[in-house]
């Protein structure tokens, strides 16, 4: 188990847990990241993400890509 932001861009990879506080969590879970979806790291940039998730593009922080464990 990894964080998000180690993954190589353009690898899917299911994901396994999602850390942080309940709104932290209650947040990604609204974006579409939730333990068993799959995210796909599409470009990454000083350790911000852009992923597909649930058929939708979204840009997070490297803050929150490392609580999205893969």
């Amino acid at each position: 188990m990894m964080p998000l932001t180690l993954a190589n861009v353009g690898e899917e990879n299911m994901i396994k847990r999602i850390g942080g506080s309940p709104e932290v969590k209650k947040h990604l879970k609204n974006l579409g990241f939730v333990a068993g979806g799959n995210v796909t790291v599409v470009a990454a940039m000083s350790g911000n993400v852009i992923v597909n998730v649930k058929e939708a593009r979204v840009a997070i922080s490297k803050e929150m890509a490392q609580k999205i464990m893969i």
